[in-house]
């Protein structure tokens, strides 16, 4: 399959939502898969234009937790919670509720920060997590934030491990 660029998959996604055409139709002009398609169009009904922008990331175990809770209290298909969330592939989450079945609360290390009851609000679009209250925006937020500082500590620790060369010398 083809790579495209994100440029090219929000002018896709936005072709379906303005012009009166069916997933496979649009699928078969564009060559993917319908369900593919289906899964552009759900990231920029939730994120409009940044959806996709995915900055890499490993994500917090409370966050993982955090997701899987909202597919299992709320029934939402992986696919559609990969979106809200704005993961960058469903295939990421499918993993972490398999291994949440399999080992439970601890598949994914420390607790201390698991998430409560959540609720969602469509019209507003927002999430709120009851143990904090935060809002959809307030918890991008923190994603960009926690992604910033897990960039900063990777580079940070591959500076440290760095060894100078012998055969190099100092600059005057």
């Amino acid at each position: 399959m083809a790579r495209f660029t994100p440029k090219y998959k929000l002018q896709i996604a936005k072709r379906y939502l303005n012009e009166l055409v069916s997933y496979r139709e649009l699928a078969n002009q564009v060559g993917v898969d319908d369900s593919i398609l289906r899964y552009w169009v759900m990231l920029v009904r939730h994120h409009g234009d940044q959806a996709f922008v995915f900055p890499y990331t490993n994500y917090p175990s409370a966050f993982k937790l955090r997701v899987i809770q909202f597919i299992t209290e709320k029934n939402y298909s992986i696919r559609e919670a990969s979106a809200i969330f704005h993961i960058p592939d469903p295939c990421m989450v499918r993993r972490w509720v398999k291994k949440w079945e399999r080992a439970g609360e601890d598949a994914f290390g420390s607790l201390e920060m698991r998430p409560s009851t959540m609720t969602y609000n469509h019209k507003n679009k927002k999430i709120k997590d009851n143990s904090s209250n935060q809002t959809m925006e307030d918890m991008k937020k923190e994603l960009e934030y926690l992604r910033m500082e897990n960039a900063y500590l990777k580079k940070l620790n591959a500076l440290v491990q760095e060894e100078p060369s012998p055969t190099k010398s100092k600059r005057k």
